[in-house]
């Protein structure tokens, strides 16, 4: 796609983040100089040829009530909801930028997060998931963002962008959509997994809602009665510690390591 006609004529300061993978543009809005409504300039900067290359785009904003405000974009350009990475990276950047030092509370599309930094570890509080769908095949719940989850004995051989698609855009996602993870218990504290991001529409190296819904999907199903779990991803290890509660969780963090890769203008 020729992107050079949507180009702003104007020089933008960014920062590039990633957590186990998952990578993000990082962009101090404070200043609101950002250009939101432009979808295809930030689907431009998300391009691994003809931009700076990342799974989406993060906007750190200020919030009159918490330290501060995440405005959080898919790699196609489009507003999305909740990116559980992206907002352990969004701490980081927060922390780097001097606006938090070990803690944090900031609001994102989905309501308000708090977030800790232990020995370069991000913490992320995800909010409660009220309900679990168990179906034939798979599960379903809502972690910030919705996701399939379904095992997969062959992980490491399946084509996770033509069955992930299949899945995303099938009955009863349709164009709305889901995230798809396939999962593989490996212990019984630890499981990898594979993850197909609606937006990226593409395998990502690693998607925090993502393993937060496996993790919560497996004890749901009895994979696991553990309630701290390991989850290996092809960027790296997370961790996901939660509470029961019902037919449901709460008390769910996200955890793992969230680190600045360069910064740079365009």
């Amino acid at each position: 796609m020729d992107y050079s006609y949507i180009c702003p004529r104007m020089k933008i300061e960014f920062y590039k983040y990633q957590g186990t993978g998952n990578d993000f543009v990082m962009i101090d809005n404070r200043q609101e100089t950002f250009n939101k409504d432009n979808t295809e300039f930030i689907a431009q900067l998300c391009d691994r040829q003809f931009g700076i290359g990342a799974d989406g785009l993060i906007l750190l904003e200020n919030h009159p009530k918490v330290d501060f405000k995440m405005v959080y974009y898919n790699a196609d350009g489009n507003q999305s909801s909740m990116c559980g990475n992206g907002g352990r990276c969004i701490t980081a950047f927060a922390n780097y930028l001097g606006i938090i030092k070990d803690k944090a509370t900031f609001e994102a599309i989905d309501g308000l997060h708090h977030a800790m930094i232990e020995n370069d570890m991000v913490k992320l509080q995800m909010q409660d998931v009220i309900s679990v769908e168990k179906h034939e095949n798979h599960l379903f719940l809502n972690t910030g963002s919705p996701h399939h989850v379904q095992m997969d004995s062959n992980l490491e051989l399946l084509d996770i962008k033509s069955v992930g698609s299949r899945i995303r855009y099938g009955a009863p996602y349709f164009k709305e959509g889901s995230n798809v993870n396939f999962v593989k218990k490996l212990t019984e504290e630890s499981f990898f997994v594979r993850t197909y991001e609606r937006g990226v529409e593409d395998e990502t190296l690693s998607c925090g809602t993502g393993v937060t819904a496996v993790a919560l999907a497996m004890n749901y199903i009895g994979e696991t009665e553990k309630n701290l779990i390991t989850l290996h991803t092809q960027g790296g290890q997370l961790q996901v510690d939660f509470e029961k509660n019902g037919e449901g969780y709460k008390d769910i963090w996200l955890i793992g390591p969230a680190i600045q890769v360069f910064k740079g203008a365009i």
